[in-house]
């Protein structure tokens, strides 16, 4: 009968767990290199917003001999009721007319196309639509600001809402076809091959399988036009004239030149033209870095 001893056990070196506490104490200094970094971008970002704050609610025959960075002692509203008797809710019904009829028109044919691309990757035709779709994305809006506005010219949609919905909803494509398509591929085949057993078509699944199951996506693509047609300028600026055409970005320009020396009111007009877009990225902040992320990981 032999009995077995059992093995020593070799102490470990402790090679390793000093290389664990050097790495923790690089990542120590580096995180603490990191936060101060963010501290002072954070201190960037966030005094012009105070200043812009505060100023709204100074009245401007004080502005001038105060501390800009001090708030008032007697905050008046005089600048933000100037600024609405402007005609600033005019202002804001007109863009959101033309941000919620580009962005609803857009966001429908950008998911059919994306899922016309995806189911039917084997045809050539749509496979150089996807590739159509593509080269959309390359071709920056400035470099069609002429060609835009004798098409506009042509059809005699100058100085109306409908010239700057048609154009918005044509750049507002391309990058919602490429999010949608991409979390359309992640949808598994064995989905879209149950629902064809059932007896659902082409239609059906697209409304009933494709768009619950890419939601995030959807609502990612509808944030972030919204927020680039709510602010565009460019396009206001050449296809509209009259001042009951005018968006808001476009109208606080025209505050700018109005108010040339009253500083609060301009910057009233500021925060009344930002407000609806900070209530809006706050509310979809998560769905749209969560959807911009997800739809490229496979």
């Amino acid at each position: 009968m032999t009995t077995t001893l059992p093995r020593a056990r070799r102490p470990r070196s402790p090679v390793p767990r000093e290389r664990q506490r050097r790495s923790a104490v690089t990542a120590r200094r580096r995180n603490w290199a990191g936060g101060l970094a963010g501290w002072l971008w954070l201190v960037v970002v966030a005094v012009p917003l105070y200043w812009t704050l505060i100023t709204s609610f100074k009245a401007q025959s004080r502005y001038y001999a105060s501390n800009p960075l001090v708030p008032s002692g007697d905050p008046t509203l005089d600048n933000y009721r100037l600024v609405i008797e402007s005609g600033f809710l005019r202002y804001f019904l007109n863009s959101v007319v033309v941000t919620a009829g580009a962005v609803v028109p857009a966001i429908v044919f950008s998911f059919m196309a994306a899922y016309a691309i995806v189911r039917g990757r084997r045809m050539r035709v749509l496979r150089a639509m996807n590739g159509l779709f593509l080269m959309g994305l390359a071709i920056p809006l400035q470099a069609t600001v002429i060609p835009v506005y004798l098409i506009i010219i042509k059809l005699r949609l100058y100085d109306t809402l409908l010239a700057l919905i048609l154009p918005s909803i044509a750049f507002a494509i391309p990058l919602s076809v490429l999010v949608l398509a991409n979390f359309i591929r992640n949808v598994p085949d064995e989905l879209f091959d149950s629902m064809r057993v059932d007896g659902a078509g082409e239609w059906t699944t697209l409304w009933r399988l494709a768009a619950p199951l890419t939601r995030p996506a959807i609502l990612t693509v509808t944030i972030f036009n919204a927020l680039t047609i709510w602010n565009g300028f460019l396009l206001p600026l050449v296809l509209t004239q009259s001042p009951e055409r005018r968006t808001l970005p476009l109208a606080l320009w025209t505050f700018q030149g109005q108010y040339g020396v009253n500083v609060p009111a301009v910057l009233a007009a500021v925060v009344l033209t930002t407000l609806p877009v900070l209530i809006l990225y706050a509310f979809g902040r998560r769905q749209l870095l969560s959807g911009l992320t997800a739809g490229f990981s496979r």
